[in-house]
């Protein structure tokens, strides 16, 4: 694929911010006239870079993998263990956000579409280091996979309440992770 004109890649990155805060934004209309409005492009440009409202889903949602695998690799922590914790936020961040474009992503995405398991595949892959770390130091219990912590992020980031609220559950999960 070739590379993108510099003012390409930044109209393509006002699309994709003006899109996650509209549908992260319980009161906004979404649509892809609204997406643009807040862009400050015209249709015909984002067209161009998603020609369909599943495309700018299925972009969405690997932005969002991609960020959170990033940060199992930059994650900061005095420890093992404290890195592992750092993490889940990033996660729970993304299921949060995810909440409101999963949903529509499954409504345009048929069955064959591999975008959920390659990126959950991903995010395993990049947080088996992070686990592995903190469970050889014994900070982390070790009776868990990765796939349970991550399935407790997501049951507690399915909660409804504001960040306050399920912030302090997720806190005490964290807790009961420790070795």
């Amino acid at each position: 694929m070739p590379a993108r004109r510099a003012d390409a890649e930044r109209n393509r990155d006002k699309i994709l911010a003006a899109a996650r805060a509209v549908f992260t934004d319980p009161a906004a209309t979404v649509s892809m006239a609204e997406i643009s409005r807040r862009a400050g492009v015209g249709m015909p440009t984002l067209y161009r870079h998603f020609p369909g409202r599943g495309e700018l889903l299925e972009a969405l949602f690997t932005d969002e993998v991609d960020a959170v695998c990033a940060a199992a690799r930059t994650v900061d922590g005095q420890t093992p263990g404290a890195a592992l914790i750092a993490w889940p936020h990033r996660l729970f961040a993304f299921l949060a956000n995810k909440r409101h474009i999963a949903p529509e992503l499954l409504r345009h995405a048929d069955g064959s579409n591999p975008i959920f398991d390659n990126g959950r595949n991903r995010v395993l892959a990049a947080g088996r280091p992070l686990v592995a770390a903190a469970q050889h130091s014994h900070e982390i219990r070790g009776d868990l996979t990765l796939e349970q912590i991550l399935d407790l992020v997501k049951a507690v980031a399915s909660i409804p309440g504001d960040a306050e609220y399920v912030g302090a559950i997720l806190r005490a999960t964290f807790d009961g992770l420790r070795g």
